[in-house]
């Protein structure tokens, strides 16, 4: 195990290299310059089309605008607001959060391009259903010569797409939170346990399919963040006297980077923070890995740039709220320096300091909400990216690989479990920015059209 953990470790760091920094935040920028701010300008109509304003039940697709949304949001509002964000500053102190944030506001735009290709170009799998998602975006866009890269992403999402890290950092929790605290001994035994339990949730809910899963979603998603706001919120608000020196604090460090622990980039402590946060953020909200897209493509709409407009709110949901609100509550508690504490642990020591007694139980709560949601949600993506390659009668094949590394997760280490998804997710985003650069033309002139359409309505 020691072996493959470090073989996986320099498959995570050889990826997440300079080349792919260039590729998701300087893509993400020239994304964002080229459609001179489209998304940010544009904020009220998205939630307008977020709300159901603009809902035809006659549209084609699977799920309205709202479903899509908390169908995405479940895979990205849980682990990697909660456990990734305690990493973050474990390793690269409060600057780190800062990358983060420059990460969220460029993946934005960058959800916004990717989800309007996603609708732009469906196409339909094996069983005749429309489809949506880089791949079909891939080859429905640039052709059967560009498949080769829709067949690189759909294998890369197969593997990206299993629930390894969500079920670690959860089986982590239930041990540090509710176990240890009891005297219940903790090891294989109680770990393999706790997969098998979430074995059998998972299975009930994904045999449902896409319906059960973005219903369950819609319900469990908006209840939970609102309960983790109201925690974490009286938690700033017992220690607001220390909030705007962390803020500050975030901001000078980044460009510092005094606290940062972790390799360099090219000689740089700077340079290896920014490649901290921004790897990340792109696990936060997963802005050009091309994940998102896979459910925005199954929106219920005739109109690209709505559910575009309706995906770029995602990022400024898991990155810009959800994660400075993690992050602010682990610094203003000053766990950060004083627990050796990493991932999820560290975000339960910052809840039970200012919570005594129940706020690390609030955590686990959310967590189990948040980690459980995504596990529904990832087997929607992995499925979709089988049914792509070997067609849509066997996807029910991946849903029981998919079942199985649930017990993988929950019985090996976090270091490992992090530097798999990390590295895969670099491979995904690849194939995603790549085409979504060079089809951004056309997202423009599709996004002219509508908005002068929309200003004759």
């Amino acid at each position: 195990m020691e072996l493959l953990d470090k073989i996986v470790a320099e498959f995570a760091s050889f990826v997440w290299g300079l080349p792919l920094l260039i590729l998701l935040i300087g893509g993400g920028l020239y994304l964002l310059i080229r459609s001179r701010f489209l998304p940010f300008r544009y904020l009220g109509h998205a939630i307008n089309v977020l709300r159901g304003k603009y809902d035809d039940p006659d549209d084609p697709g699977q799920i309205n605008h709202f479903e899509a949304l908390t169908t995405a949001l479940s895979a990205t509002v849980g682990m990697g607001n909660i456990a990734g964000v305690a990493v973050a500053i474990a390793l690269g102190g409060p600057g780190a959060v800062f990358w983060m944030w420059v990460s969220a506001v460029v993946g934005m735009s960058t959800k916004f391009f990717t989800a309007t290709l996603a609708i732009l170009y469906r196409g339909k799998d094996s069983a005749g259903e429309v489809q949506g998602g880089p791949m079909y975006f891939i080859e429905e866009g640039l052709g059967k010569k560009w498949k080769f890269m829709a067949v690189f992403f759909s294998m890369a999402g197969m593997i990206g797409a299993l629930p390894v890290f969500n079920v670690n950092q959860l089986t982590q929790a239930i041990n540090d939170i509710l176990l240890i605290p009891n005297d219940i001994q903790v090891g294989f035994e109680s770990n393999l346990i706790i997969g098998l339990i979430l074995v059998g949730i998972t299975t009930v809910v994904i045999v449902g399919q896409l319906s059960r899963i973005s219903k369950t979603a819609a319900k469990l998603v908006p209840s939970m963040v609102l309960l983790y706001f109201v925690a974490v919120l009286y938690i700033l608000g017992v220690n607001f006297d220390q909030v705007p020196k962390y803020l500050s604090l975030i901001v000078t460090d980044a460009f510092s980077a005094e606290l940062y622990s972790g390799e360099p980039l090219f000689g740089g402590v700077v340079g290896g923070l920014i490649l901290l946060g921004i790897r990340r953020g792109a696990f936060s909200n997963e802005a050009g890995i091309g994940t998102a897209p896979m459910a925005h493509g199954a929106a219920k709409t005739s109109e690209p740039t709505r559910e575009g407009l309706v995906a770029m709110l995602g990022p400024a949901i898991d990155t810009l709220i959800v994660c400075t609100l993690t992050a602010l509550a682990i610094l203003v508690t000053g766990v950060w320096e004083t627990s050796g504490a990493n991932g999820v642990s560290l975000t339960a020591s910052a809840f039970e300091n200012s919570l005594p007694g129940i706020g690390s139980y609030i955590l686990l709560i959310c967590i189990a909400v948040f980690s459980i949601s995504s596990l529904f949600s990832y087997s929607y993506y992995g499925s979709k990216c089988m049914s792509y390659l070997f067609g849509a009668h066997n996807k029910k094949y991946y849903n029981i690989f998919y079942i199985g590394s649930i017990i993988l997760g929950a019985t090996t280490s976090l270091s490992l479990m992090i530097n798999l998804i990390d590295g895969v997710f670099a491979l995904m985003a690849i194939p995603t920015m790549l085409a979504t650069i060079i089809m951004a033309p056309r997202v423009l002139k599709e996004s002219r059209r509508y908005f002068k359409a929309l200003k004759k309505d």
